[in-house]
């Protein structure tokens, strides 16, 4: 066994040594002292004990998650490091670990994305209207799962968008570096239209995000028979459900975007104004939804999708609009761009805490060519406070930034891209190992071509 894995056999232990320690001072600083005093010295020691324990705990989960810098300021801030030899030690040893990471520049990292997660393949496979768009633009559950596990099998790390560029206090955007160590890759992963459409329904997708009795965020399934089951079926939880058994999956604790409209409301909770005013263009959907819950109430709705978004970014998770109403923002007009942000701002931004990153519906970009600087609606969406935009570009790497804002292109992840571009997706994962067979073949070709 080399040193170097010595020092992290013994370091295991090291929450564990504070308490002999602070074991052996006990019998010596309390030694010949009144009983009472005795047991409220015992006391004061096993509450630091405690502290020691979970700093160093804390610090080791960061690391973990490659925060290096933050650990080891977590160890140093303590007022227990200038006597706690386990601290000293493992803030060294995470020191050591940070000067060896490899750093990545933005336009090194890919971005892939997915929309809703398919569960039951027999009802979004069923042979109706919808079945070639969930065909060409979905990926089921077990694709998910298997791509997930292949890709942190090969080194990937998720991070986020703010890992790479950020705005400093002048207002620039600056670009930033990612440092991981040898052998590990950084990614950054989206979801798009987390909202739980009407129109999914009964078609084998989730319905909606809760959060469980234990705090952790799930989803709400309905069943064959009608009943509701709580659990993971889509993006976020099964995310979170696999970062709670590899950390090291997300680096610093950063997970993936969350691309929101809000025409149907977000995370399944219908929270749009309309389901409250009632206009007279109200569609069929809503209006079929609000005869089968006449205790609906759009205070309640709010403050539930709220609860959930926190609990989300708690998690990690941050969100992006993808346009209130679903709009492909290159050939709407200005007005209709301004009324859909304006919507947006109002009904989602409360809930979500507001947010920089707009994520372009259909993928398509405000400008296919040169830089956004000039163009009308960029002008206006900059002023409105988006520094980060998203197109969907077929590239393993697109990044553009200027000292305005920062553009990434998107690779899509869908029964689409597998079918007709495996190679487009080979230093992901092995598309013939994760491509599900319940999927009908051939997969439609786009716009009918």
């Amino acid at each position: 066994m080399s040193d170097e894995e010595k020092t992290e056999d013994n370091s295991s232990d090291s929450a564990n040594q504070p308490e002999q320690d602070a074991a052996q001072a006990a019998a010596i600083d309390l030694n010949g002292v009144m009983p009472q005093a005795a047991a409220a010295g015992t006391g004061i020691i096993r509450r630091q004990i405690r502290h020691e324990k979970k700093v160093l705990t804390t610090a080791k989960e960061k690391a973990a998650q490659y925060d290096y810098d933050g650990a080891i300021s977590l160890l140093q801030k303590d007022n227990a490091y200038v006597r706690n030899v386990h601290f000293q030690n493992a803030a060294e040893k995470f020191q050591k670990k940070k000067d060896k990471c490899v750093a990545w520049s933005p336009e090194q990292v890919t971005h892939i994305f997915y929309h809703s997660l398919i569960v039951d393949t027999s009802k979004a496979f069923d042979g109706d209207y919808k079945t070639d768009g969930y065909n060409q633009v979905m990926t089921t559950m077990d694709e998910f799962n298997k791509i997930t596990q292949i890709m942190y099998d090969e080194g990937y790390v998720m991070v986020n968008l703010y890992d790479l560029a950020d705005v400093d206090e002048n207002g620039k955007m600056q670009a930033k570096q990612v440092y991981l160590p040898k052998g590990k890759t950084p990614f950054v992963l989206s979801q798009d239209d987390v909202c739980y459409y009407h129109s999914q329904d009964g078609d084998g997708i989730a319905t909606k995000l809760v959060i469980d009795e234990e705090g952790k965020i799930r989803n709400e399934y309905v069943q064959d028979d009608g009943s509701t089951v709580v659990g993971d079926y889509d993006v976020v939880p099964l995310i979170d459900r696999f970062v709670e058994e590899h950390p090291d999956f997300a680096y610093h604790g950063h997970k993936g975007i969350v691309a929101l409209t809000g025409y149907n409301g977000i995370l399944g909770y219908r929270t749009d104004i309309s389901y409250q005013t009632r206009p007279d263009d109200l569609n069929d959907d809503k209006k079929a939804w609000l005869d089968a819950h006449p205790d609906f109430d759009l205070d309640t709705e709010r403050a539930e999708a709220k609860k959930v978004a926190d609990a989300m970014k708690a998690e990690g998770w941050t969100f992006a609009s993808h346009t209130w109403g679903h709009k492909n923002m290159s050939t709407v007009s200005m007005e209709r761009l301004e009324t859909d942000t304006q919507n947006f701002k109002e009904n989602i931004d409360p809930l979500i805490g507001g947010t920089d990153i707009i994520i372009f519906a259909f993928g398509a970009d405000i400008n296919n060519g040169g830089e956004y600087t000039g163009n009308e609606k960029f002008e206006y969406l900059k002023s409105q406070g988006y520094d980060y935009y998203c197109n969907v570009d077929s590239n393993k790497y697109f990044v553009q930034m200027t000292d305005e804002y920062f553009r990434m292109g998107r690779r899509n992840v869908d029964g689409y891209r597998m079918y007709y571009n495996p190679d487009m997706l080979a230093d992901l994962f092995d598309v013939s190992q994760v491509f599900d067979s319940s999927r009908p073949t051939p997969v439609p070709p786009m716009n009918g071509g």
